[in-house]
């Protein structure tokens, strides 16, 4: 059996973006349920602000108030970021692919 170095490349890529996606909605649910319980915000609160947090974001307009949810919010954003950057840092470099692929495909119908 033939090995294909580049269809091994895209199947470790698309595995990687697979799991990517997955540890990035892991985290923004782990958020949202920690803050709807842990401050009593509303889901879409949570949700909201979970995800401005990870985004480094930070409109200031919801903010912990327990010392558990402080603590909780500077891991969340210490190990969150890594994930959230990973997540893209693959998004984007699938559609620059993406993009080079189409514009090769294109030249060579010229």
């Amino acid at each position: 059996m033939k090995f294909n170095k580049h269809k091994t490349q895209q199947t470790l890529r698309g595995i990687f973006m697979g799991y990517t996606v997955l540890l990035t909605v892991l985290v923004i649910a782990l958020g949202t349920v920690f803050y709807h319980y842990a401050e009593g915000w509303s889901w879409v609160d949570s949700y909201y602000f979970s995800i401005i947090t990870l985004t480094t974001v930070g409109y200031g307009d919801l903010s912990p108030t327990t010392p558990l949810s402080k603590i909780f919010t500077s891991f969340y954003i210490i190990s969150g970021l890594g994930i959230i950057f990973s997540f893209m840092d693959s998004f984007f470099r699938y559609r620059l692919r993406l993009f080079r692929t189409l514009a090769r495909k294109k030249a060579n119908r010229k």
